[in-house]
């Protein structure tokens, strides 16, 4: 018996089950690219939260609740807005 192989057999299986019991696709997610863009509207949402998660979602939820947060504290609204334009 090649213990290895069935080892690696083992893993192999156990990989597969994990990826298809949690969803997980099997592809590896790049990492994006950061944009002059991105840079200008993380500087725009250091200053002004709201006009920068406007300009990189539009008048949606992640807007609204924006102006929510920069109303309630400054930097709550800046930690979202920056938050956003990462993911977005």
């Amino acid at each position: 018996m090649n213990w290895k192989a069935i080892g690696a057999e083992v893993l192999e299986r156990n990989g597969r089950a994990e990826r298809a019991l949690l969803g997980v696709n099997s592809k590896i997610i790049e990492p994006q690219e950061t944009s002059f863009m991105d840079i200008v509207r993380i500087i725009i949402a250091i200053l002004l939260p709201p006009l920068g998660v406007f300009m990189q979602v539009g008048l949606g939820k992640h807007f609204w609740i924006n102006i929510v947060l920069t109303i309630f504290g400054y930097i709550p609204g800046i930690i979202h807005a920056v938050w956003v334009i990462a993911k977005y």
